[in-house]
């Protein structure tokens, strides 16, 4: 395995009129290909905010981010927004998807600005429902699916364009605990097919399902656990 993310020194300075916010204070740490990541802390620990930088929908103020080796402080607006489409998928709390749209649509949305026939599209789309198992639910709307299923869609939508990772931001926020159990073992069986995948969530029930767990506090990592075969938890090196 090798790092497909690294942070380096990493701040994020936030100036709200007169007060200047240190919503990330000089973080270091790497994820290899292959790992599944929970970052858990209380409001305002940092976590969210690391997220957006991991994402590329924000830079750091100081410190460098790399993702698969390219630095994305480098990177025009276009040039990073096209990389983002390419190698990171996106999955939140609250499904964000198309309410007037299929739950083929919704998935098949990534590669509409893609150079690839509409054959492949089709056949990329259903193969990404099929791996989260609503095949059989593709011309279903979202109003016509349970929020257990318009997650799943969710899902398969970011699997849609092959992405070297997923990000997940609090993906069973808006779910009952039987139909959270359910989206994390998807999240489980995506991960031991070799998928990468980084998580934030409050709660540490969720987060035991991850493979390592990260815990920020005040801007800092104060925390970096990796579970063992029997769930429990060793120091990780920060």
């Amino acid at each position: 395995m090798h790092d497909l993310v690294r942070f380096d020194s990493v701040t994020k300075v936030y100036q709200m009129g007169e007060q200047r916010v240190e919503a990330l204070r000089g973080i270091t740490f790497s994820v290899a290909t292959g790992e599944f990541v929970a970052i858990i802390g209380a409001s305002g620990s940092g976590k969210s905010t690391c997220m957006n930088i991991l994402g590329c929908l924000d830079l750091p103020t100081s410190g460098e981010f790399f993702l698969e080796e390219q630095d994305i402080g480098g990177l025009t607006k276009r040039e990073l927004s096209a990389f983002r489409n390419r190698k990171i998928g996106f999955v939140f709390q609250g499904f964000n998807l198309l309410p007037r749209t299929s739950a083929h649509k919704n998935v098949e949305l990534p590669l509409i600005y893609s150079k690839m026939s509409a054959k492949e599209r089709n056949s990329r789309t259903l193969h990404a429902l099929e791996k989260v198992g609503l095949a059989d639910r593709a011309s279903h709307y979202p109003s016509q699916l349970s929020g257990g299923q318009q997650q799943r869609v969710a899902i398969a939508r970011a699997l849609v364009n092959s992405p070297a990772i997923i990000l997940a931001d609090e993906p069973t926020g808006n779910l009952d605990t039987k139909t959270s159990e359910e989206i994390i073992k998807i999240f489980r069986q995506l991960n031991e097919q070799g998928i990468t995948i980084i998580m934030v969530t409050h709660e540490r029930d969720i987060a035991s399902n991850a493979k390592r767990t990260m815990i920020f506090r005040d801007g800092l990592i104060i925390g970096d656990e990796i579970s063992n075969a029997t769930g429990a938890q060793n120091q990780y090196a920060v």
